[in-house]
Parts: C-alpha cells; sequence; structure tokens
C-alpha cells in the first residue's frame, strides 16, 4: 500500500483535503485501509477543525473495509482507495479492475455472508457505482457530523 497525500484548492476559503492510495493485494490491505481512514479523519479534525463525530469515524472504517474486501475478493490486480472530504461528508471512492458492477442481493437473514453491499448502502448518505475504461469505481459518502434528526445514517427515517 502507498499513500499519496494531496491537498488542492477546492474553494478559496476551504482546501481540498484528500489522500489516495494504490493497494496492492499483498494481503494486509483491508486493515491499512482502515487505520489510513482513521488516521485521515483524525487529522481533518486535528488540522482543519472540522467536525467529524465518532459515528463518522466508525461507518468509514466499515465502508472501507467493505469496499475494499470486495476489490480483493473480486478484481484481480491492483486497487485504488480515494478518501477526500467534500462539504460535510467523507467521500470513500474504490477503484478495481473488474468491469462487473456490483447488486445488492434481496435481504436474506438465513445468507452467511455476502452482505457488504447491502451493508454500505444502508449506512452512506450517497452511493453510486461508475464504469470506467477500465474497471469501476464505487463512491460512497458519509455525513461527518451527527444527523441532529438521530439518523444513524445521515438521511431521514422513511
Amino acid at each position: 500500500m502507498e499513500a499519496n497525500p494531496a491537498a488542492g484548492g477546492a474553494a478559496p476559503d476551504r482546501p481540498e483535503i484528500q489522500i489516495s492510495v494504490a493497494l496492492i493485494g499483498d494481503g494486509e490491505d483491508i486493515a491499512q485501509a482502515r487505520h489510513l481512514a482513521a488516521g485521515f479523519l483524525a487529522r481533518a479534525q486535528a488540522e482543519h477543525g472540522l467536525p467529524v463525530s465518532q459515528r463518522a469515524k466508525d461507518l468509514t472504517q466499515l465502508v472501507v473495509s467493505e469496499l475494499v474486501t470486495n476489490a480483493r475478493k473480486y478484481a484481480p490486480g491492483p486497487a485504488l482507495l480515494d478518501l477526500r472530504i467534500t462539504g460535510a461528508t467523507v467521500e470513500v471512492v474504490v477503484w478495481d479492475t473488474d468491469p462487473v458492477l456490483p447488486v445488492a442481493r434481496a435481504a436474506d437473514a438465513g445468507r452467511v455472508g455476502q452482505h457488504g453491499l447491502e451493508i454500505v448502502m444502508a449506512v452512506a448518505q450517497g452511493f453510486e457505482v461508475q464504469r470506467e475504461p477500465v474497471g469501476k469505481r464505487i463512491t460512497a459518502r458519509i455525513a461527518l457530523a451527527d444527523d441532529p434528526g438521530g439518523a444513524i445514517c445521515g438521511r431521514r427515517p422513511l
């Protein structure tokens, strides 16, 4: 895993906060990606004064773990992880080499495993999948601050 921190100017008063990492499939990618996400949010909070709730930290690590696990499991070759602060959310972006778009399976309490995408979609404030010229890119957005209405995922309950 190689880190490539980048900072640019998204807006004159708020710098873009971002880190990109190449995942090389060495068996430690998933744990390292989770630790990277925790450190990234801690730095965003400490160095930029952004409000980052414990819920946001926990959910970001969960989403990173699920998306990186899927990339390692289903896509041959390297993967990329981008974390960036966009407004009041953290974006978790994972690119992998497999062009097949993931599909959440129907709920089945008896099914063991294969719930990762369902979990990500349930906790993310936003979720999208894009086919790329090579592979695909999955983006999940998680609110940095707790929802004042008490919704766990930052969305209003249905």
